[in-house]
């Protein structure tokens, strides 16, 4: 019974949602290898569906010659004339239709594995062409296994894997369990697709604001920068266009229902929402909240920040293991040195003593070089006078503070390298001390061990003799 190709294609296609022309194609090219198999290598063979009679169809393709060189591939003139086209012609091409029943099994078998993977690579491809520009968005999947704490996520049509190092720490999930995460890549090898998903990157965060907050979606509302720990903390700059909408507002939602969609997803991960602002020392102070800030002091060559908070600000505004001031430092990307005010005042107080102990400075300049942000003699010491620019201070003095400073520099290095050679002579002569010590008490030890031994030799002798005079007694 024949097979009626047409029928079995729609279904195909319709099953594996790929075009009627991509299984055509792919049958053709089954039916090709099978002949090639059969029939042999050397022949010129082409497949063609036929969609009337639902089969395909096997020509083998010889070339009209006046001379045959190739018997595989050609024919001549008479032989074309008497068994396929009587008006033949040298140079005319001729089909001849194969028998496709003669085909054997094993071509057969190899024909239709040739179909699967073609069907197949099909698929693939198809699927990649539909997930290749959805990347960055959130997809939702049912978690079908885990292999080697990778988790496997069936998306529908295909699966994805959402690595270990992109699933949020101390989350878990298990086989049938819903699953929300972002595409953060698609790739097509020759292993096959990869679909690689992600619920660590900040990318997940801001699109889970963007499906739970209107005002981001319409574009009223932006998310200018976010930072997160997954499975910890995030911090969230938003900024609105419209003056009239409060970007904070928007993102909490009324009573926090919209933020709290967005930790729940994230399983409790807290999030501080922030205003967003061009005055980088303000937006500084705002990464660092819930911590109040008293004084920021900018170093903008090493595009870092002093940041100074009252005492008992300081322990909130590190965090716990330091996390509050990573995340600002991320958020903003600015360097934090997050300081006390006890402990600023007595830096402060060391670095006035160290530029006054200058001689000839005098405290203004002292304290106008503090400042200008000079913490100490070496610091001043170490400047280019080509690049000292401090208001208020000469050319001329400038030279003259510089010039103090490293005489004053070096004089201090001087007395504390004389002073180190006093104290290594000093610990050498008190080992040399101690080495004598040890000697002489080696030496007496010695003496007294030798006069020990005296006296024991004059004890044996003089009970020799009397040992000797007791024999002689008992003899007689």
């Amino acid at each position: 019974m024949q097979i009626d190709l047409n029928r079995v294609i729609e279904q195909v296609s319709k099953e594996k949602g790929i075009d009627k022309s991509i299984v055509i194609n792919a049958v053709e090219e089954m039916m090709h290898s099978a002949a090639r198999r059969t029939f042999g290598p050397d022949r010129n063979i082409e497949s063609r569906f036929n969609p009337e009679l639902g089969e395909i169809e096997l020509f083998e393709i010889k070339t009209v010659v006046e001379n045959v060189a190739n018997p595989m591939a050609e024919a001549t003139v008479e032989e074309a004339r008497a068994k396929y086209d009587p008006d033949a012609q040298a140079g005319d091409e001729i089909l001849i239709k194969l028998d496709t029943a003669t085909m054997g099994r094993i071509a057969a078998q190899a024909a239709k594995q040739n179909l699967i993977q073609h069907i197949r690579d099909a698929e693939r491809k198809q699927i990649y062409n539909e997930f290749k520009d959805r990347k960055s968005e959130i997809v939702s999947g049912i978690v079908q296994r885990f292999e080697r704490k990778n988790m496997i996520v069936n998306l529908g049509r295909t699966e994805a894997i959402l690595p270990e190092k992109e699933q949020i720490p101390h989350e878990r999930y298990r086989q049938g369990d819903r699953i929300r995460a972002l595409i953060l890549d698609v790739d097509l090898s020759e292993k096959g697709l990869a679909i690689i998903l992600s619920r660590t990157s900040n990318d997940f965060l801001m699109k889970l604001f963007e499906q739970e907050v209107p005002e981001i979606y319409e574009g009223i509302v932006e998310i200018r920068q976010s930072a997160r720990e997954p499975g910890g903390r995030a911090k969230v700059a938003v900024y609105s266009k419209d003056s009239d909408v409060d970007p904070v507002g928007a993102c909490v939602g009324m009573k926090g229902t919209r933020v709290q969609s967005v930790v729940q997803e994230l399983r409790g991960e807290k999030i501080d929402i922030v205003p967003w602002t061009d005055d980088q020392a303000e937006l500084v102070c705002r990464a660092l909240a819930p911590a109040k800030v008293s004084k920021v002091i900018i170093d903008e060559d090493e595009h870092g920040m002093e940041v100074i908070v009252p005492d008992d600000q300081l322990s909130l505004a590190i965090g716990k293991r330091g996390q509050n001031v990573r995340l600002a430092h991320r958020l903003t990307g600015w360097k934090l040195d997050v300081r006390s005010e006890a402990e600023a005042e007595e830096e402060a107080r060391a670095a006035r003593a160290s530029l006054n102990a200058i001689p000839g400075i005098g405290d203004i300049n002292a304290e106008l070089l503090y400042q200008w942000g000079f913490r100490s003699a070496e610091q001043l010491a170490e400047t280019d006078e080509a690049t000292f620019d401090v208001e208020g201070i000469s050319e001329e003095r400038a030279r003259q503070i510089i010039q103090a400073a490293r005489d004053h520099v070096a004089r201090k290095r001087a007395e504390a390298e004389a002073k180190a050679v006093e104290e290594e002579a000093k610990v050498a002569e008190e080992d040399a001390s101690a080495t004598a010590e040890t000697e002489g008490a080696a030496e007496e030890e010695a003496e007294a061990a030798i006069a020990t031994e005296a006296e024991g030799a004059e004890a044996a002798a003089t009970e020799a003799p009397s040992a000797a005079a007791d024999g002689s007694e008992g003899k007689a």
